[in-house]
């Protein structure tokens, strides 16, 4: 099986500020590709990044939001982060997950519940390190993001 070339690349793309800016096309294509793969295939997917697609009710409604996620392995749980590609608002996602005690992932052909933590403090930091050395492109979407203090969550199986 020859290895995927698409990951470094989505790497080096991570760090351009200008990759931000197509977040409403990438959008856009996600929604296409999960629409026609039956939700087994995204853009993540097949840039060759580790994506989880996460459910978690709604804050307001109770309803099930899933959306896709790019995921920082970290041990055996994960780690994601609330970057919004860079935006100044905290993804909904987030504020919903922050409601939440559980939630459901979706890996691969795998589905399960986890629970969730908001890191704070030391720990935050730590998961932070380990995100920014996994994905560097969210230094760059803190920098356009302009202070806002990114909510990093560890989903726990």
């Amino acid at each position: 099986m020859s290895r995927n070339p698409l990951p470094p690349l989505a790497r080096w793309l991570g760090r351009r500020p200008w990759v931000m800016r197509t977040a409403p096309l990438v959008l856009t294509t996600e929604r296409f590709l999960r629409g026609v793969s039956g939700n087994r295939l995204g853009v993540l997917d097949i840039a060759g990044l580790p994506t989880l697609r996460l459910t978690v009710a709604g804050r307001k409604t109770g309803e099930p939001r899933e959306t896709s996620l790019l995921y920082v392995p970290y041990g055996a749980d994960f780690l994601i982060i609330g970057s919004n590609w860079g935006n100044a608002k905290h993804p909904v996602w987030s504020a919903n997950l922050r409601a939440a005690d559980t939630a459901r992932v979706r890996l691969h052909d795998q589905v399960f519940t986890v629970t969730v933590a908001e890191l704070e403090g030391a720990e935050r930091e730590r998961a932070w390190a380990a995100a920014l050395e996994f994905w560097p492109g969210y230094r760059v979407e803190e920098k356009m993001a302009a202070g806002r203090r990114f909510r990093i969550f560890e989903l726990r199986r």
